[in-house]
């Protein structure tokens, strides 16, 4: 099953952790076959949140959310349950100095495509 694990990480500590140290974990994971992809963001100052409303696009520089800690990446892996997707989260370096949200990731409940002759 895929699980999101996102890291947050608040000013503070937002460089506390080399990466190379998150490299090292990740290619830990992408050898162990549970890597399915993993990135860092750029802070939070270069976000923008679109909000649609009555077909009208707003634009809000920065996160919408009003928060300590802020996104500051995400690991995608496959694990077999949530207690091994916990295990993996609590490998991740940043954890030492932010949190790491787990969640499953849920299939999107789709017609198939029907293809074009």
């Amino acid at each position: 099953m895929k699980y999101l694990c996102l890291v947050y990480l608040d000013a503070e500590h937002w460089n506390a952790c080399p990466d190379a140290d998150c490299a090292d974990y990740a290619r830990e994971l992408a050898d162990s076959g549970r890597m399915l992809a993993a990135e860092p963001l750029h802070g939070t100052h270069t976000a923008t949140t679109v909000r649609v409303r009555n077909g009208q696009v707003r634009l809000f520089d920065g996160p919408f959310a009003e928060t300590r800690e802020m996104l500051a990446g995400f690991y995608l892996v496959d694990a077999k349950d949530l207690n091994e997707a916990i295990r993996i989260a609590a490998g991740i370096p940043p954890a030492r100095h932010g949190s790491v949200e787990v969640r499953p990731v849920r299939e999107l409940q789709v017609a198939p495509v029907a293809q074009k002759r």
